[in-house]
């Protein structure tokens, strides 16, 4: 289930459809709605306010195993929205926090998990400038990240033994 069709919403449902999931999406502006269905970004999706827990419930959501809140622009929403789906029984929300207070909001009302997409982004792009070798990488803690690099054209063909890494 992906509340809210803005950018990150949209791009979520996309990402889920391509790869086979049933995706539900909802937003309140019917155009939205329109739209990502004509352009293939989904498949099934509801104009219908998502603060309204009626609504919700007779759309049958409490089928979904994940709901993800994308609503970015009113905090409010937002709280109602990620609040409504923990009430009606969803096993996990994610839900998409702009600020950290907003962030501590959502996680006591019992968002599993909040995320931050633009300090997310924002650190992807930093460090591959700082790094353009890193294709991606994923910090483990403080003191330990797990990165997956370009590989020069030396190593090609060569055993790691061969190679010497630790040297």
């Amino acid at each position: 289930l992906v509340v809210g069709l803005g950018r990150f919403g949209s791009s979520i449902a996309k990402t889920l459809y391509e790869n086979g999931e049933q995706v539900l999406a909802i937003d309140n502006d019917e155009d939205m709605v329109h739209e990502a269905v004509n352009i293939g970004i989904l498949e099934n999706g509801i104009t219908t306010d998502a603060t309204d827990g009626a609504s919700l419930k007779n759309l049958g959501i409490n089928n979904f195993d994940v709901a993800f809140v994308c609503i970015g622009t009113n905090i409010q929403d937002s709280i109602m929205v990620t609040l409504t789906l923990k009430e009606l029984g969803i096993p996990k929300v994610i839900a998409k926090a702009t600020t950290d207070m907003h962030g501590k909001l959502l996680s006591k009302i019992g968002a599993d998990e909040v995320i931050y997409p633009e300090i997310y982004m924002g650190e992807r792009v930093a460090m591959k400038e700082i790094e353009p070798n890193i294709v991606e990488h994923m910090k483990l803690g403080n003191e330990y990240i797990l990165a997956e690099i370009k590989v020069p054209r030396k190593f090609t063909n060569q055993t790691l033994e061969k190679l010497a890494v630790r040297k």
